[in-house]
C-alpha cells in the first residue's frame, strides 16, 4: 500500500501524526509512530462522512 501523512504534519523529525492509504473503496488509517501495528479500515463514503464530522468540531476535547 502506498501511505500517505496529513498535510497538517508538522513536519521535520514530528512523527506523531495519522497516515492513509487507499486500496479499492476502503480507506486504511494507521498511526505513524507504530505502522506495523493495528489499522482502522473505513469504506469511502463512511471515511468521508467521518471527516466531515471531524471539520465540524463533533470530536473537540
Amino acid at each position: 500500500m502506498n501511505w500517505r501523512k496529513s498535510s497538517y504534519t508538522g513536519g521535520g523529525n514530528d512523527d506523531a501524526c495519522v497516515e492513509m492509504a487507499e486500496s479499492g473503496d476502503r480507506v486504511w488509517v494507521r498511526d505513524s509512530k507504530d505502522p506495523e501495528g493495528e489499522r482502522l479500515v473505513f469504506e469511502r463514503e463512511a471515511f468521508a462522512g467521518l471527516l466531515e464530522r471531524v471539520r465540524r468540531g463533533e470530536f473537540a476535547l
